[in-house]
């Protein structure tokens, strides 16, 4: 199974998981982030992205993989996800390259 595939698996598995204890605090909490990421005033690329940046900086592995799968469901391409990365390093500062390192190869093996 690939990196990307053990991923989403896990992460559907997981969600189905946590939405079966019928929490309305969690349901209502995974609704706005889904609406949050929908075209409004910045399109859905854009918002991808700056969620990506934020990931990193916060970093946190797993949004960073979910928003680099979305993005490139997206069609952002190797050189837009890099200037991401820079972004994200430039603000994050040094702390950021591991996640970087593990960005890259997420972003390889959605590539793939």
């Amino acid at each position: 199974m690939s990196k990307v595939e053990e991923f989403n698996n896990y992460r559907q598995k997981m969600n189905e998981r946590i939405m079966a204890q019928d929490n309305k605090v969690l349901k209502r909490f995974f609704s706005l982030d889904n609406q949050t990421y929908q075209d409004g005033a910045l399109d859905k690329k854009t918002k991808e992205l700056l969620g990506l940046v934020a990931s990193m900086v916060l970093r946190c592995d797993d949004c960073i993989a979910y928003h680099l799968g979305t993005a490139h469901e997206l069609g952002v391409t190797t050189e837009e996800v890099y200037e991401v990365f820079s972004i994200a390093n430039l603000v994050g500062g040094s702390i950021c390259i591991p996640h970087t390192r593990r960005a890259a190869e997420y972003w390889d093996a959605l590539s793939e």
